[in-house]
């Protein structure tokens, strides 16, 4: 039984590639903040990203750890729509914007819509 958590604690450890993703994201978005420097909307833009997929990969990780049908479990499901939700509209608010006519902003905010109705049945409609 030990060695079986043990396996199991090793297979979920943070692996070099992690690492250097986790580091990529972090480097990446400081130097978006110092590049955006004056301009608060970017700065609270990228802020708010990098600490909601910062969460969201917490929840996911609790997820996997977390026994079938536990509280723990639910919990981590449960906060991970909220969070995809909100990087899936704040995306859509800066592509949409730089879409070049009404139209094509619009079928952003559509796959935006879809994508977040997608997760939410996925995610809470049991079938």
């Amino acid at each position: 039984m030990a060695d079986n958590n043990r396996h199991r604690d090793l297979a979920l450890a943070p692996t070099w590639a992690t690492r250097a993703g986790f580091g990529f994201l972090t480097v990446n978005s400081a130097l978006a903040i110092y590049k955006a420097r004056g301009d608060a909307v970017s700065i609270v833009f990228v802020s708010g990203s990098y600490l909601a997929l910062l969460l969201l990969f917490r929840c996911l990780r609790d997820f996997e750890q977390a026994a079938p049908g536990s509280p723990a479990r639910e919990r981590a499901r449960r906060a991970v729509w909220p969070l995809t939700t909100l990087l899936t509209v704040a995306f859509a608010w800066k592509v949409a914007a730089a879409m070049p006519s009404a139209v094509a902003a619009a079928v952003v905010w559509a796959l935006a819509v879809a994508t977040t109705a997608g997760g939410f049945f996925v995610l809470f409609v049991p079938g």
